[in-house]
């Protein structure tokens, strides 16, 4: 079985894996990060989307060892100890979360959006958004608590 290195939220962490071991069972299963969910098994949803390098993934389709040597961050990487992520503060304060499964991917991809876009108009949002699926809340409220966290991320620069 191959081994993969990798570090995780900023810690350094190996794991034996199958070839066939996705990123996504890696994280949850034999690092205990849960937020990272899965929802449909087939990289419809997005509740499994990480960052890889800095850019988001759906980490249901990423093997294992293609992250080999990668820089992961998870939802739990997000937060500085009790104080939330700027773009995880806005989706609280906007309530951009209903039953709260696709949050973390959500908060995920529209922390990659932010980084890129600073000032992301509606149609941005929706458009980089297209590849999570929040069966709750019909967006409006995320899209504003995206748009809230760019603002603020942008801020904190």
């Amino acid at each position: 079985m191959p081994k993969v290195s990798m570090t995780v939220n900023g810690r350094a962490v190996s794991a034996d894996v199958e070839g066939r071991t996705l990123l996504v069972q890696v994280l949850r299963d034999k690092l205990a990060l849960t937020g990272t969910h899965v929802g449909c098994d087939t990289s419809q949803c997005g509740a499994c989307v990480v960052h890889v390098d800095g850019k988001s993934v759906k980490s249901c389709t990423v093997l294992a060892v293609q992250a080999d040597g990668a820089s992961v961050t998870t939802i739990e990487g997000l937060a500085k100890g009790n104080e939330l992520h700027p773009m995880q503060a806005a989706f609280k304060e906007h309530h951009g979360l209903q039953c709260g499964f696709c949050t973390p991917g959500m908060v995920m991809s529209a922390v990659d959006l932010a980084q890129r876009n600073p000032d992301p108009s509606e149609h941005d949002v929706r458009e980089w958004l297209e590849g999570n699926i929040c069966r709750c809340t019909g967006y409006h409220n995320i899209v504003k608590a995206v748009q809230a966290g760019a603002k603020a991320m942008a801020a904190a620069k």
